[in-house]
């Protein structure tokens, strides 16, 4: 059949000249089958459509909208069914977001919600659903073809509408390129887990976190190939990259079968290929305990390239197909197979977010639909629930973790890391200001330090848990990855990667070793650089990180400092906003509440006890109540009264607020709330001065503004105000009264938990001094260790750890260990 042509030629289309389309085509149903006789058809059986010539171009970008694109003309030849077949796809089309970059991008996005929802597609195709999960080829190949049909027709109907001066003397005739078709929003979301044999060639839709990326090659998806006997050309479509040749020459008087491939040929094409691996988010309930998270492999080809980095959040829409496996390379006829997607679009919800990713309009929702985090009506009418409720910050502290009894201003510091700042930018070119608070606990064994750290990674959104025993330094930051087939290096991300714009836990960081100077730059600048093997990347990794150790030794020993009993460089501890003790002191009434709540907690079968506190309904007592707690610190407003009970709120539930939060409110500080971190800074410094140390650095004011973004944030609040800045200094100064209290209780400044503490350190002096002078009346070098006493006692020196400070002597190189405490000074 003819179509109607006015000052065009008739050329080639690409969305339908590959012969798995046109056979697709040529199998469809008795709805969808008229679409593909409507379009303009050669003798030889190509399917060919009008190509647009630069008047018409010109007019597509005078429109700047192509939202009002009409129906095609069709010419009277169209035989019965075709012109309302057409109209129905031209519907379809018309549904889309269509920009006026669509020719750049070669791509339109199809929203799955509005496709569905529309009337008049669903009169025309009812069983439209079932059609796209089980035939999604045909669906988006006839989709492209509409898209490209409509874009011919009507743009040389505006060019023929435009008056004879705007257009040019002589215009070339150029091609409109090849139009996909990006579905996203579409439902429901598959879990990796349930990708099995029965969605092979299914339309899916997975979320997950990319952890390897690989370099993005050229793909021929058309080959051109030349007769070695009569010269002839001939294109040969490569179906999902599998290299093939013809049978025989096309021409009759020719049938020969040795063929030269011509990859410079015009009629070959390539396309953009990059392959991205995905990992299932596995947090809260979705864990499997004894299970890996599954991955699976995405191709994205075109203007999906390069949409995602490794720790991105992505969701995938794409076809399920299936490849030999790699690993029996002797055996041609392979009978194993390797599942993998398709994709068709792909929507980054951490670009998107942040601002900085690589989302463009190739792959995502312009609305962030799909790839966000998605809150019910039931669950936002919880969230204002929560937010009502009076004394938010004690229902949430003894909501985190409840089989733990005490420790709530550790709890507290906790929920505000969940909760977060606020990332500031300073320019456009300029590094941001980090947001994410970092804490560390360190303390005895046995004080609930690692159900804690799971407590936490288990309510945040996106919360990554790692022992230090078993990790090592490409696991927390990026590794390398070199391809089997390729060749080629991709990046796979870690821990700290995956944990980007989430939660990174880590215990037993005492026995990462050499392993925690990668987490210098992750915990300051907020991203991981890479640069091995000829590649220098970097990667962000905007995460919380939550540590727990315990002190050399198995006990704390308040003689030394926190540095001293880590073993762990400064730098990497001035990092962490706070840092807490937890001490196993004796104590029998706490004891004896401790011995309560775990049998009580046992009891019950691990639900919280009647002891507890719990929500309290509005009532005019309990406001007199909470005004009478106003006065009181932290540490008291956050005690259990005797006789309450608790409901505390579900870790689903909270997990949702925190998401919420850190989501939609970005509180600024108030001027009185700036006011009273600045006076608490101050008297920091004023009492800090030393000759040879300042443990107070403005690392401290920038962890006190951060938390007490937090501290607004938890109340989805948009201002901090003083009572928040209140809260955060008396959490700061329950830390700084553990870390710079000297052996003998008192507070010392002095005392650096950056590293040896004043107090020890002038001791040392002192009795280094002292023994150099001994030495010289004495004419010995050597001493035993109760000479070095008898010298200390002298010098009325007073340490907990007596030997502790020798051997710290004896490290430094000052004193030589000779035998059994035995020790010759190193210094006459």
């Amino acid at each position: 059949m003819d179509v109607e042509e006015e000052d065009h030629t008739v050329g080639r289309l690409d969305v339908i000249t590959e012969h798995r389309q046109v056979t697709a085509l040529a199998h469809t149903g008795s709805s969808i089958r008229p679409l593909w006789m409507c379009c303009a058809l050669t003798k030889d059986g190509r399917c060919t459509s009008l190509t647009v010539s630069s008047r018409a171009r010109q007019a597509w970008r005078k429109s700047k909208c192509l939202r009002s694109i009409s129906p095609p003309r069709l010419t009277s030849t169209t035989r019965s069914g075709c012109v309302s077949d057409a109209m129905w796809w031209t519907a379809v089309v018309t549904c889309c977001a269509l920009q006026d970059e669509i020719e750049r991008q070669g791509s339109v996005l199809v929203d799955y919600a509005d496709l569905t929802t529309n009337e008049t597609v669903l009169a025309a195709l009812p069983a439209l659903t079932a059609e796209l999960k089980d035939q999604p080829e045909m669906i988006f190949n006839c989709l492209g073809v509409a898209i490209h049909q409509v874009l011919t027709v009507d743009l040389e109907k505006q060019a023929a509408e435009l008056p004879g001066d705007e257009l040019p003397v002589a215009a070339p005739i150029i091609s409109i390129p090849r139009i996909s078709a990006r579905l996203y929003n579409y439902e429901p979301l598959t879990p990796l887990r349930t990708l099995r044999a029965s969605v092979f060639g299914c339309l899916v839709c997975v979320r997950g976190t990319v952890v390897r990326v690989s370099n993005i090659r050229p793909r021929c998806t058309r080959l051109a190939f030349q007769c070695l006997s009569c010269s002839s050309t001939l294109s040969l479509p490569l179906h999902h990259g599998k290299y093939a040749t013809p049978a025989k020459c096309t021409r009759p008087d020719c049938r020969s079968r040795a063929f030269s491939a011509r990859r410079s040929s015009p009629l070959t094409h390539t396309v953009d290929w990059q392959i991205i691996k995905v990992q299932e988010l596995v947090c809260g309930e979705q864990r499997e305990a004894g299970r890996i998270p599954r991955t699976v492999e995405c191709h994205l080809t075109a203007d999906l390239c390069d949409s995602c980095v490794p720790g991105d959040t992505v969701t995938v829409t794409g076809i399920v197909r299936v490849t030999n496996d790699g690993t029996s390379r002797w055996n041609k006829d392979q009978c194993m197979f390797l599942l993998y997607i398709e994709a068709t679009s792909v929507s980054n919800t951490k670009g998107q977010q942040s601002k900085c990713g690589g989302v463009g309009s190739s792959g995502g929702s312009p609305e962030d639909r799909s790839g966000g985090e998605e809150f019910s009506l039931k669950e936002l009418y919880a969230i204002q629930e929560i937010q009502s409720q009076p004394d938010l910050l004690r229902l949430i502290v003894h909501s985190l973790c409840p089989a733990i009894y005490g420790h709530l201003l550790v709890k507290a510091a906790l929920v505000l890391v969940l909760f977060g700042g606020r990332q500031k930018h300073t320019g456009k070119n300029s590094v941001p200001v980090r947001g994410d608070p970092h804490v560390l606990m360190v303390g005895d064994p046995g004080l609930g330090k690692s159900q804690m750290l799971q407590a936490v990674c288990n309510v945040a959104p996106r919360g990554i848990y790692v022992c230090g025993n078993s990790t090592s330094t490409a696991g927390l930051t990026v590794s390398l990855y070199r391809d089997p087939g390729s060749g080629d290096y991709a990046l796979e991300a870690g821990a700290l990667v995956l944990a980007d714009q989430g939660l990174c836990c880590i215990d037993e960081f005492d026995k990462l070793g050499s392993q925690q100077q990668a987490l210098l730059e992750a915990m300051e600048q907020q991203s991981v650089s890479l640069a091995k093997a000829g590649i220098v990347s970097s990667l962000p990794a905007r995460t919380s990180v939550v540590a727990a150790a315990n002190p050399i030794g198995g006990h704390y020993n308040r003689g030394k400092t926190v540095s001293e009993n880590l073993k762990m460089g400064s730098p990497l501890l001035s990092r962490f906003d706070v840092v807490f003790l937890l001490l196993d002191i004796p104590d029998e009434s706490h004891d004896r509440r401790l011995s309560e709540h775990i049998m009580a907690n046992r009891a019950s079968g691990g639900k919280t006890s009647s002891a507890q506190v719990g929500r309290s309904n509005k009532s005019d007592a309990e406001t007199s109540i909470l005004l009478e707690r106003a006065d009181m610190p932290l540490s008291e407003r956050l005690q259990i009264r005797a006789g309450e009970a608790t409901d505390p709120i579900p870790a689903v539930l909270l997990r949702k607020y925190i998401s919420y939060a850190r989501h939609y409110v970005h509180p600024t500080l108030s001027a009185e709330a700036a006011q009273t971190l600045q006076d608490f800074y101050l008297s920091l410094r004023s009492q800090s001065r030393a000759a040879d140390t300042t443990p107070i650095t403005t690392r401290q004011l920038e962890s006190l503004i951060r938390l007490t973004e937090a501290r607004a944030r938890l109340e989805l609040s948009e201002t901090a105000t003083r009572s928040h800045a209140e809260d955060v200094v008396e959490i700061m100064k329950h830390s700084l009264v553990d870390t710079y209290s000297d052996g003998l209780g008192n507070l010392d400044f002095e005392r650096s938990q950056l590293g040896a503490g004043m107090s020890q350190r002038g001791a040392a002096k002192r009795l280094i001094s002292a023994l150099h002078a001994h030495a010289q009346q004495t004419n010995q070098k050597q001493f035993d260790l109760q000479t070095i006493r008898s010298v200390a006692e002298r010098l009325n020196i007073k340490v907990m750890d007596f030997e502790g400070l020798v051997s710290s002597l004896n490290e430094q190189g000052f004193l030589l260990k000779k035998g059994a405490k035995l020790y010759q000074l190193q210094t006459v």
